[in-house]
């Protein structure tokens, strides 16, 4: 019989609704039950389209002998990551400052206060390779519970003391150790400029691109770190040259790598080995945004036509496989897929998993699985060759495709005859060993690709998470706002507006004023964080000057507002994860690391710049301002940890820069004189539409009355609050823009 989670929106607790476990989803019904009972919480988190989550899953909470001690013994608590991630946050700071790693799943157990006082991540069913499996650790946590419950707790209020000194006084707030006044605001800035992009100029990898070894995870915020450097710098001078090689190369490597997916768009999570060659095969909303936006900076930065190609894949991909009918966008693809009993993989069960922190531990996945990681999207030669049939001899040289498969590094024996698609040389280099035309060779790898997709559509497909979150939607809505900006593609900003106008109507509460984390059936119940106000006011901004409609420029100050009002830290700067009126967080933390999505923060310094650009928001540069001194001493100390806030800190320090253009938005010269402003990396501006008496904009920004709506578009190229004359042609604007 299904347990509680069957009526949960969330599809990852449905995962678990069959499950023996007597779950319980996070609330207060479960502590008061733990209360009640006086048993500790076994807290459980992970996500839907999460590998080693189903792993665990398979391995334990199927288990009746398992889910017979976590009934006895606990009151268990299945949590999903996505929809609440500043209770993931919370207790992932508490796991890594532990156990110095952290990842997914995520087992923590609390007290009945929500208190915790131990945790990891996996853990195999049994003792395995020198660590306890979960059976053996249930055991051993219930009989201290027992015996020294007193010790436990005392224990647990020490560490969430820990937390709230953490956050009141953590790196971003410890006073320098140096005496004196610290440094000017544009002194420390423009050091840890210098220091971030040493830390990713040495960490570079000038073979395979990214930074380190393996995993290579994308991290969209160093790289467009190195193109703001380029930006600020010169594309021609040696720190932007050296910025962009580094960008555009990493984008190049990924791009050829199998963690592109070359058949069907988009990229997977990150790879496992240094050249971008194996992936781990889930597909997230926020990479395919991020990157997205990466390869149009390249495209801006170097005028190579193929990364604008990539990030039309990407937006084809997300428009075909992650669009709800109504313009809303899904979360994620599972890495696992079905595969036929025959397909199932022989030898050995051990596997490695890759944890938070970057280090492996060896893992079992059962051999009778009917489902394997990658499936979807694997290839053998026989398989390829029966898809493509005398056109298989091209692709296979093009990417590498073998008889007894291509992953060399496959000590699990998984991949065996198996081939991962990366490009193993440019095209016309496949063109000219297999002698053909280099537009004959285009239109052969395109077909090529067409039919394998075909082909592929036939599979098992992943498990999608059609959850529809704000945040992510948010980047996404951003993305296809500079798809639009920089290729010149509209198509790209009305998907936008329809993702927009889903998240109003769907997920805006106005009378309310209150905007919701997630649509799945129906609006889910959990108010909105930091962060899904962050990155919807971004992307609103970022489609505001694609398609020049003010009511997403009204309402991303509105919006603005309310995050001010929730999230704010008066005392300190900066913003909260969490709003203040949420008992169940045991202690409100900032996000202080922009990895796989930005910190909060770094996202809002840059928003509230903006809106004092476009609107002269009351209030909203000083907000930016604290909120980068809040941070201060982590990015001077660590830059590297916080690339998208040292871009925030630019636009902190920088006079307001606009670009006000009049005329029909609609029209061949307008789009000329816009394209002319997207051509290619520069300073950063604010781009303004007014449209004659009446308009809202000029309303509110009395300086933009002075300009006429003539017929004719033309642009006003305006900083530090003086503007030039009208530039009317694509060569006047460049000639201001200089």
């Amino acid at each position: 019989m299904p347990n509680r989670l069957a009526a949960e929106k969330s599809p990852y607790l449905r995962q678990h609704a069959d499950n023996p476990v007597d779950w319980y989803p996070w609330g207060e019904e479960a502590f008061a039950k733990a209360r009640a009972e006086q048993k500790p919480v076994f807290l459980s988190i992970g996500y839907s389209t999460c590998h080693w989550c189903h792993v665990m899953a398979h391995e334990s909470f199927e288990s009746p002998a398992v889910a017979a001690v976590l009934n006895r013994d606990f009151v268990s608590i299945k949590l999903d990551r996505e929809e609440r991630p500043d209770l993931d946050r919370v207790y992932m700071t508490y796991v890594q400052q532990t156990t110095g790693h952290g990842g997914w799943p995520m087992s923590v157990w609390l007290t009945p206060e929500g208190k915790p006082f131990h945790g990891g991540t996996y853990f195999p069913p049994e003792d395995r390779h020198g660590r306890p499996g979960f059976l053996t650790l249930l055991a051993a946590i219930t009989t201290h519970w027992k015996n020294e419950r007193a010790k436990i707790e005392a224990g647990a209020e020490e560490i969430v003391q820990a937390l709230r000194r953490y956050a009141a006084e953590g790196p971003a707030r410890e006073e320098p150790a140096a005496a004196g006044q610290p440094a000017p605001l544009h002194e420390a800035a423009g050091a840890a400029f210098d220091k971030c992009f040493q830390y990713f100029y040495e960490a570079h990898d000038p073979v395979w691109g990214g930074f380190g070894g393996a995993p290579k995870f994308p991290r969209a915020s160093s790289l467009a770190f190195l193109f703001r450097v380029a930006a600020l710098q010169g594309l021609r001078s040696e720190a932007g040259t050296e910025a962009v090689k580094m960008a555009a190369f990493t984008l190049q490597r990924m791009a050829e790598g199998g963690i592109h997916d070359h058949v069907g768009g988009g990229f997977h999570r990150y790879s496992v080995d240094e050249k971008w060659h194996v992936p781990h095969f889930e597909k997230m909303l926020y990479d395919q945004a991020q990157i997205a936006v990466n390869c149009l900076e390249a495209r801006q930065a170097t005028g190579v036509e193929v990364y604008a190609w990539v990030a039309r894949g990407v937006f084809d991909y997300v428009a075909r496989d992650l669009t709800h009918p109504r313009g809303g966008f899904y979360s994620a693809e599972d890495a696992d897929s079905e595969v036929p009993a025959t397909a199932v993989r022989a030898g050995s069960d051990e596997r490695e998993t890759e944890t938070e922190d970057g280090s492996f531990g060896e893992l079992a996945l059962p051999a009778e699985a009917a489902h394997a990681e990658g499936a979807f999207y694997v290839w053998t030669k026989a398989e390829l060759e029966g898809a493509l049939g005398e056109g298989a001899a091209f692709l296979a040289a093009h990417f590498g495709v073998k008889t007894a498969g291509n992953v060399a590094h496959d000590p699990m024996n998984e991949f065996a005859h198996k081939n991962v698609l990366m490009q193993q040389r440019p095209l016309g280099q496949t063109a000219r060993d297999l002698g053909l035309a280099p537009e004959a060779a285009v239109e052969k790898l395109l077909s090529g690709l067409e039919k394998l997709r075909a082909v592929r559509a036939a599979r098992p497909r992943p498990h999608l998470d059609d959850k529809i979150l704000t945040a992510w939607n948010g980047l996404m809505i951003s993305a296809l706002a500079r798809g639009t900006q920089v290729l010149g593609e509209r198509a790209h900003a009305v998907q936008a507006a329809r993702a927009a106008a889903f998240i109003h109507a769907e997920l805006w509460d106005e009378e309310a004023g209150v905007l919701y984390r997630s649509w799945r059936e129906g609006r889910g119940a959990i108010a909105g964080f930091a962060e899904d106000y962050a990155y919807l006011v971004q992307g609103l901004l970022d489609l505001y000057e694609a398609d020049f409609d003010a009511r997403w420029l009204q309402w991303a100050e509105q919006l603005q507002a309310r995050m001010d009002a929730q999230f704010w830290d008066a005392a300190r700067g900066g913003y909260f994860n969490s709003r203040a009126d949420d008992a169940s967080v045991i202690v409100r933390l900032k996000e202080d690391y922009d990895g796989a999505e930005p910190a909060p923060s770094s996202v809002a310094a840059m928003n509230l710049i903006r809106l004092d650009w476009m609107l002269g928001t009351p209030g909203a540069r000083e907000k930016a301002l604290a909120t980068v001194e809040a941070f201060r001493l982590q990015w001077s100390g660590h830059p590297h940890a916080l690339p998208q806030m040292l871009c925030a800190a630019e636009l902190v320090l920088e006079a307001p820069r606009t670009v006000v253009l009049t005329g029909d938005p609609g029209s061949a010269d307008f789009a000329a004189l816009v394209a002319e402003l997207h051509a290619q990396l520069g300073p950063r501006r604010a781009l303004l539409h007014v449209g004659g008496a009446g308009d809202w904009l000029s309303e509110r920004r009395p300086y933009l009355r002075a300009m006429p709506a003539s017929a004719a578009p033309c642009a006003y190229v305006c900083e530090n609050y003086t503007c030039r004359t009208p530039a009317r042609t694509p060569q006047e604007l460049r000639a201001q823009l200089g």
